[in-house]
């Protein structure tokens, strides 16, 4: 030992360091989506395709040559991403569509001009979200957390379910969260116009997620539609921009590099969504919420069937959808 050099032995301790960190952040990662399959011809819409977890399943989707909707809030950046990812897959059948889920009109906007161009929908992944923000509301006067993350899905999906059903077999994909174990449905209050909290009107709209992902599983029994739900992890997003953790100087110094190695990568982050959207064994599963590429336990409030009717009705009225 004496023949090596101090800072031979420093560099060599960082290396490992650095090695094993990268390591860990692997095995943190989660389960990845081995799949091979080719999707010639299948057409897939993936809201909040621009960055995060939405753009990496654009890009895998892309890769395995489907035809892919990125519906973005942002055209600039949306149209910025498409011409990244083409140049990567050589899949010139990736398309920019304007689609803002605090907008219902321009959610319906979107559901006409995409039924306009294309004659099939195997595969809509509802991915898009919001997370603790501070107290606002959408362009319909909803808390901008239950009605970006739940009732713009809810309006975007119902209005390209005619699309979708016809291209059975097919499949719905509601991003979640394991936050909705502690969300509630506050049937008195659902707009948190009385009693703002972020976190817990986030976790309500995750619940809201799961609720609609069941109901609609169970409505669309026997159609060769299948609806689940997944939670893709704690995930490195934009997502996370409203969170003190993420705006504090301090804890980006001292911390995040030591939380890194536990947060997935936009990448591992979509892993069980390309599993709950592309698995051939999973044809015929409908109403079920994943974690980790494997079924997991969704909460007690999830499986209330009268709760998801009521959300359900509630939703159709927010929404205005006997009217569309």
């Amino acid at each position: 030992m004496s023949g090596i050099s101090k800072p031979l032995l420093y560099s060599s301790a960082i290396a490992s360091i650095i090695g094993g960190a990268y390591i860990i952040k692997d095995i943190s990662g989660g389960e990845k989506y081995t799949g091979d399959e080719k999707l010639n011809n299948k057409v897939f819409i993936v809201t909040g395709a621009n960055t995060g977890i939405g753009k990496e399943i654009s890009r895998d989707l892309a890769k395995r040559e489907a035809k892919v909707i990125m519906a973005c809030r942002d055209l600039h950046k949306c149209e910025t991403t498409r011409k990244e990812i083409v140049l990567e897959t050589k899949n010139k059948y990736i398309y920019c569509r304007k689609c803002d889920l605090a907008s219902q009109s321009s959610i319906r906007e979107f559901a006409k001009l995409f039924k306009a161009e294309h004659n099939r929908l195997d595969v809509l992944i509802n991915n898009a979200g919001v997370m603790r923000c501070p107290q606002t509301v959408t362009e319909d006067g909803i808390e901008m957390q239950l009605g970006v993350n739940h009732m713009g899905h809810f309006l975007l999906t119902n209005l390209l379910l005619d699309k979708i059903k016809a291209s059975a077999p097919s499949r719905i994909v509601n991003v979640a969260s394991v936050a909705h174990h502690r969300g509630k449905i506050n049937v008195s209050d659902l707009n948190s116009a009385n009693n703002y909290d972020p976190s817990e009107a986030y976790a309500q709209s995750k619940l809201a997620n799961v609720l609609f992902t069941n109901e609609l599983a169970r409505r669309l029994k026997g159609s060769g539609v299948t609806v689940n739900s997944v939670h893709p992890g704690l995930v490195d997003t934009e997502i996370t921009r409203h969170m003190s953790f993420s705006n504090s100087k301090i804890s980006a110094i001292i911390l995040k590099p030591f939380i890194w190695m536990f947060i997935r990568s936009p990448k591992q982050g979509a892993q069980t969504i390309l599993y709950a959207a592309l698995d051939p064994n999973l044809e015929n599963v409908t109403g079920t919420y994943f974690s980790n590429c494997k079924v997991a336990e969704m909460s007690e409030s999830a499986k209330n069937e009268e709760l998801a009717k009521w959300l359900w009705a509630t939703s159709e009225k927010w929404t205005k959808l006997k009217d569309s």
